[in-house]
């Protein structure tokens, strides 16, 4: 299942804002992540926050698209989503 994610970076504690709706992405989660955005530290410690936050290993979140990118596409497994 594809979960979109608008990531904000540099942010004092990492944690799951909600869904909110993107015009050019639809339905996206809003998560603040306390990496800041380099050498690839803000994706891993998003991936890391995901998988917790869903109750998955980590193996199963994979960065599809988004890598410089706010907004990112992730793999993960069906039925995991919070509403």
């Amino acid at each position: 299942m594809k979960l979109v994610v608008r990531a904000v970076p540099n942010a004092k504690r990492s944690e799951w804002i909600g869904w909110e709706e993107d015009p050019r992405a639809g339905r996206v989660a809003r998560v603040r992540i306390a990496a800041p955005p380099v050498d690839g530290k803000a994706n891993e410690a998003l991936r890391s926050f995901l998988a917790k936050h869903l109750a998955v290993p980590k193996s199963q979140v994979i960065l599809e698209k988004g890598r410089s990118s706010r907004l990112k596409t992730f793999t993960v497994p069906e039925g995991c989503l919070p509403e």
